[in-house]
C-alpha cells in the first residue's frame, strides 16, 4: 500500500532527530566519564558539557515540535 509523502517525510525527519539525539547523549556520557577521570579544573571540563546539554535540549525540542505522525490519506 502507498504511504503519502508527508508521512514518509515525517518518519525520515524523526529518524534523523533521534539519531542526532543518540549521538549527543553519547557525547554527554563520554564527557562525564572523561571529566570524572580527568584532573583538569572544573570550569574547563563543564563548558563543553553545558554546550552539549543545550544541543540535547534543542534536539528534544525539535522532536517535540515535529509532533505526531500525520495520518495517511491513502489505504
Amino acid at each position: 500500500m502507498g504511504v503519502e509523502r508527508s508521512v514518509t517525510r515525517w518518519y525520515i525527519q524523526r529518524q534523523l532527530i533521534l539519531d542526532e539525539l543518540a549521538q549527543l547523549e553519547a557525547q554527554v556520557s563520554n564527557s562525564q566519564e572523561n571529566s570524572a577521570s580527568a584532573t583538569a579544573p572544573v570550569d574547563t571540563a563543564q563548558a563543553p558539557s553545558e554546550e552539549i546539554m543545550q544541543k540535547v535540549a534543542m534536539t528534544r525540542a525539535k522532536l517535540k515540535a515535529l509532533g505526531h505522525c500525520p495520518k495517511p490519506m491513502m489505504g
